[in-house]
């Protein structure tokens, strides 16, 4: 009886299988088994299990092969400006800089005017209690209104939450505030005292959140927190959409041949992106230098950053709250 051949291991499937043996650093699995040990394995009454050979497959991997090459022909993208507090040292000319470079008629507008300066400062409660107090009124009337209200509080240091929610609206109407005002300062001064509001958290949240906050304090509406947040905490990058000033000044700047919407201003106004609140001042100046009257009470009394108060703006515009320019010259409180 003739010796039984030895089992021939199953062929692989895989193409790759007959030149697998001469690929430096191939695996095969440990389980393989080998032609002589097959032969014995045949005398044993279950037949042994068959384990194909199917060797892994070897990627070979390059050094670098995690890096990818960017797209060719794309330009890289500029990296992103982090703009920081105007009042930080150096921003403002950063700022300057930066709208010279990607608006060449803003340009022409910065160097026709000196740059914007900025006042000292007091707490953040106490300009929007001014911009409270100064709505819709002229400026020589809000200037007398607020000194009386201070006087009141025992200094610009009493006025705080505490010492404005015992007065009376009776107090407050003797000193010229009307009732709904009173409502406003009463609600501002809640929200501090419940925690809702604080200068500090003022002072830390992001310009949307901000936004949002503030503008949930009954009498506090966009325009009166876009210009909290440029002249009292400096922000670069807030852009006033509804102000009938920075309109009017960019549709002089870019010859448009009507006023730009408030929902067409953030795409106009895109390539000031971060100081678009210095882009924004430059535009009462150019409307300024146009013989469009703006805040000449604030003006005079010496305010640096002039806001507009237009009369004709108030009447035009009955349905936001428009603040004197002089209101929010108190600037950044905590700011460094």
């Amino acid at each position: 009886m003739g010796e039984p051949q030895p089992s021939q291991p199953p062929q692989s499937n895989d193409s790759d299988d007959s030149s697998s043996a001469s690929v430096p650093g191939s695996i095969v699995s440990s389980t393989t088994i080998e032609a002589p040990r097959i032969t014995e394995l045949s005398n044993v009454s279950s037949p042994p299990s068959k384990i194909p050979l199917r060797p892994r497959k070897i990627r070979k991997l390059s050094p670098n092969n995690d890096a990818r090459p960017s797209p060719k022909g794309k330009p890289s993208q500029p990296p992103r400006i982090h703009a920081k507090s105007l009042t930080c040292e150096g921003e403002l000319e950063a700022a300057i800089t930066h709208l010279r470079s990607v608006d060449p008629l803003l340009a022409s507008l910065i160097d026709a005017h000196p740059p914007p300066k900025y006042e000292s400062f007091n707490t953040p409660f106490l300009a929007l209690i001014r911009s409270i107090l100064y709505q819709q009124l002229a400026a020589k009337a809000g200037n007398s209104i607020y000194t009386r209200f201070v006087s009141l509080c025992g200094g610009e240091n009493g006025v705080v939450p505490e010492n404005v929610l015992p007065l009376t609206p009776q107090e407050l109407r003797q000193i010229g505030v009307s009732g709904r005002k009173a409502s406003y300062l009463h609600d501002l001064a809640r929200k501090y005292q419940n925690g809702i509001l604080s200068d500090s958290g003022i002072v830390s949240m992001d310009d949307k959140s901000l936004f949002t906050m503030l503008t949930m304090v009954n009498g506090i509406g966009s325009w009166s927190v876009h210009m909290f947040m440029i002249n009292s905490l400096h922000r670069p990058d807030v852009l006033p959409v509804n102000d009938l000033g920075v309109r009017k000044g960019v549709q002089m700047l870019y010859d448009l041949p009507e006023l730009p919407r408030p929902s067409q201003m953030e795409g106009i106004c895109e390539k000031w992106r971060p100081y678009r609140s210095v882009g924004s001042w430059y535009m009462w100046r150019l409307i300024e230098a146009k013989g469009t009257p703006s805040n000449a009470g604030a003006v005079s009394s010496g305010a640096d950053l002039a806001f507009p108060q237009l009369e004709d703006m108030q009447q035009q515009q009955q349905s936001q709250l428009l603040d004197p320019l002089s209101v929010f010259s108190i600037g950044a409180w905590g700011q460094t």
